[in-house]
């Protein structure tokens, strides 16, 4: 299962701005801001991937 937040706004300037915390928060971007239908903005961002192929052996 894939985690997604996504952001829903009224305008265009304020999914802009909802997608900016999300990055802010380490999630990237997957779904720039989309006007989808009449004053509906939509984005959407998923979880910043983790690198699993190289865990610390420094212990």
């Amino acid at each position: 299962m894939t985690i997604r937040y996504g952001v829903q706004a009224d305008s265009r300037d304020e999914c802009v701005e909802g997608l900016r915390l999300l990055v802010e928060a380490g999630m990237v971007p997957i779904m720039l801001p989309a006007q989808i239908a009449g004053s509906r903005w939509l984005a959407r961002a998923v979880p910043r991937p983790t690198d699993n192929r190289h865990p610390d052996t420094s212990g």
